[in-house]
């Protein structure tokens, strides 16, 4: 498995794979990220990792050292390569392993829309030089089988976080904690919680998020905002709140498992504008639902969790007053949210784990044909 760098959240889907009963993994990638911004992943001795530095040629263009003698070398039956175009390495890996007799993978997002113009058809070509496809969600199997391709080669491996840690921390959490906690963050903890757990950035669009709390405080329905994660944005989201007078805390960013459990927690809603990725998951396996957008083609996969009306919803993309209008619902304290609080965590737990992943990984591996592993319904 051949990755640019594997994140600290991908240390569970790699523990398992790595202790895998039906094939050997190893695992191959920079120890860090060539951005700086995520923190790695720490493996136990039982992960066969090898370093394979990366390097930035120009702009979104990369080169990853090593990838293609490890796709030529005898060693290996199977190559599953990190599906970006812009990695250049990746064309010659991928190539190389076909021409050795390899059965090459791509792990990717896929098409999130239909492939137009040349970039469009530079992504058929480079998608078409992978046996099987290991993509995050239905969608882009969907988008793939409408281009001709053959459902049997597309496996849907979703994503994951650790939560085997996290359902251990959300069995330590009780009520007292968290009212203390939002009297600790907010002049008025009785009013309802809006939070979103993000790097603060323009492409996570949170000003509408401000703009829609503003318009529901006109509408009588006030609520407080809790921002978890630093960015170039924060000073600018600082100043919006202030002057739209919405009580925020800004947390800055949190690695620590335990506080980030107790502050999604205590919140009632996740909202992403921009758009949504794993903040879903993580804010699901504590029982908080999700709003973000419902334009899939400019969605992350994780944007398939919310099922409307379920565990969130979805509003017009770039419409703040539908955005106000979503939220509503999900700021109403006199509602009993004990069924939603059940469905955001089985949703999590039966479709975005790292056990669900790691079945449906070895199931494609194993060379069998992909099935309805992605389309198991919540218990």
């Amino acid at each position: 498995m051949i990755y640019h760098f594997f994140a600290h959240y991908r240390e569970p889907i790699v523990e398992r794979l790595a202790r895998s009963t039906v094939a050997k993994f190893t695992f191959c990638g920079d120890d860090h990220d060539y951005e700086s911004t995520i923190k790695r992943a720490v493996f136990s001795a039982a992960v066969d990792f090898r370093p394979c530095p990366t390097k930035r040629i120009f702009r979104s263009i990369m080169w990853q050292r090593g990838i293609i003698r490890i796709a030529l070398s005898r060693e290996f039956d199977q190559i599953v390569l990190l599906g970006n175009p812009f990695w250049i390495a990746t064309w010659f890996a991928a190539i190389a392993g076909r021409l050795s007799g390899k059965r090459v993978f791509f792990w990717s997002h896929g098409f999130l829309a239909p492939p137009r113009r040349l970039k469009g058809m530079l992504r058929r070509v480079f998608f078409g030089l992978a046996h099987k496809h290991l993509f995050y969600g239905r969608w882009a199997k969907q988008n793939a089988m409408d281009l001709g391709w053959d459902p049997a080669l597309l496996h849907v491996v979703h994503n994951s976080l650790n939560i085997e840690s996290q359902i251990r921390e959300r069995s330590l959490i009780n009520q007292g904690e968290l009212t203390a906690l939002r009297a600790e963050l907010f002049r008025d903890p009785t009013l309802p919680i809006a939070f979103c757990s993000c790097r603060l950035q323009p492409s996570k669009k949170l000003d509408m998020l401000v703009a829609a709390l503003a318009t529901l405080a006109r509408q009588g329905v006030a609520a407080n905002l809790l921002l978890i994660g630093d960015g170039s944005s924060r000073s600018e989201l600082e100043r919006l709140t202030r002057e739209a007078k919405i009580d925020a805390h800004f947390a800055g960013p949190c690695y620590d498992e335990s506080r980030l459990a107790r502050l999604v927690s205590a919140s009632d809603v996740c909202v992403s504008p921009g758009f949504v990725g794993l903040t879903a998951i993580h804010s699901m396996i504590y029982g908080v639902p999700v709003v973000t957008h419902g334009t899939m083609g400019k969605q992350a996969p994780e944007v398939e969790a919310i099922i409307p009306g379920v565990t969130g919803d979805l509003f017009e993309q770039d419409n703040v007053d539908d955005l106000a209008r979503v939220m509503r619902p999900w700021l109403d304290q006199s509602v009993d949210r004990g069924a939603t609080r059940m469905s955001c965590e089985q949703m999590v737990e039966n479709r975005w784990s790292p056990s669900f992943q790691q079945s449906a990984i070895e199931h494609a591996v194993l060379g069998y044909p992909a099935d309805d592993l992605c389309l198991i319904k919540p218990k």
